[in-house]
């Protein structure tokens, strides 16, 4: 399990971050945060239930009830790449008691939907890194592919009608297959999804081939020999699949994502409030239960404040930024 931010978020100028990280840390209205929470805290995760999102938002409501003696609440409302969530979570009344489950799916969806009706940097105020859930590469025993190079020759074969599944538009799986796409030269089809679970049920089914999904989605389902795991998409192999390779051992360099979590709040919550939370979450997920379900899941753990988490934020959304434009995907 790590315990610091991935080396993959791309470098950036040095006036760059400095100016945009008070956008994301201006959630600055002074409220006594002293009797808070004296009531249930909902956290809106933008998936369905079982996908990773959701699996990292109960672990971390679980903890948080106990940290706080409080209910903690995970609230679905999958669809659009995480959208409908962040903006229902934007539009909440800045008092704490609505949070986000945030992802990499937020800001890849930013990074290719035109007018966007949330801006993850301007419109949410960050509180703490929370994980990390490794992308690998699988497709259908059907495809007869048993290898990266194998499934490059296949999609040019089939070229414009191999189906892949995604968790819906700008999710990282999908971003992660139009990068693909470019770097192999090739033409896959999207068939999108709400979430996770429902693209691996139409997978296992051989109603698509392909997918970049969360390892811990689909690790069961490799082990049980229905589904071929073919690559890591992360720049490491995953804790959960050590003998998978990685992009770039399997003949793909300078191919690296991820799909990582974060609790946020709508900026203008008051800062002693986000100051509190950020305090509990390391407490909370240290615990061994916590680590326990994290590890079970196989999600890597990842740590940072409202600071740190405001730095990553900002180069995650200058990378995607660069990935969707190289996919010919940017706004």
């Amino acid at each position: 399990m790590t315990n610091h931010l991935p080396r993959r978020a791309i470098l950036l100028s040095s006036l760059l971050v400095p100016a945009l990280i008070p956008a994301l840390l201006a959630a600055t209205t002074p409220a006594g945060a002293q009797d808070y929470p004296n009531r249930p805290v909902h956290i809106l995760v933008g998936f369905s239930p079982g996908a990773a999102a959701d699996l990292t938002g109960r672990i971390v409501a679980s903890r948080l009830g106990q940290v706080f003696g409080q209910q903690f609440i995970v609230e679905n409302k999958p669809g659009a790449g995480s959208a409908i969530a962040a903006e229902a979570a934007a539009r909440a009344p800045k008092d704490g008691y609505t949070l986000l489950m945030g992802s990499s799916a937020n800001v890849t969806n930013q990074a290719i939907t035109p007018n966007p009706t949330v801006d993850m940097i301007k419109d949410f105020a960050p509180i703490a890194l929370i994980s990390e859930a490794p992308v690998i590469l699988v497709v259908h025993p059907s495809t007869g592919v048993k290898s990266l190079q194998e499934l490059i020759a296949l999609a040019k074969a089939k070229q414009g009608t191999l189906l892949y599944a995604s968790t819906g538009p700008g999710s990282a799986p999908h971003l992660a297959a139009e990068l693909f796409d470019v770097r192999a030269g090739v033409k896959m089809i999207q068939v999108p999804y709400q979430g996770s679970p429902q693209a691996v049920t139409d997978l296992i089914a051989g109603r698509t081939s392909v997918m970049f999904s969360p390892a811990s989605t689909v690790i069961s389902m490799v082990e049980a020999g229905k589904l071929i795991a073919l690559a890591s998409a992360a720049a490491r192999r995953p804790t959960i699949a050590p003998d998978l390779p990685t992009m770039a051992e399997a003949g793909m360099p300078d191919f690296e994502t991820g799909i990582w979590f974060g609790l946020m709040a709508p900026v203008g919550t008051p800062r002693d409030i986000i100051d509190k939370l950020a305090m509990a979450v390391p407490q909370a997920m240290s615990s061994n239960e916590a680590v326990t379900a994290m590890r079970s899941q196989g999600f890597d753990r990842l740590a940072g404040g409202p600071e740190e988490f405001a730095r990553y934020l900002v180069t995650e959304t200058a990378k995607w930024n660069e990935a969707a434009k190289a996919a010919g995907l940017k706004k």
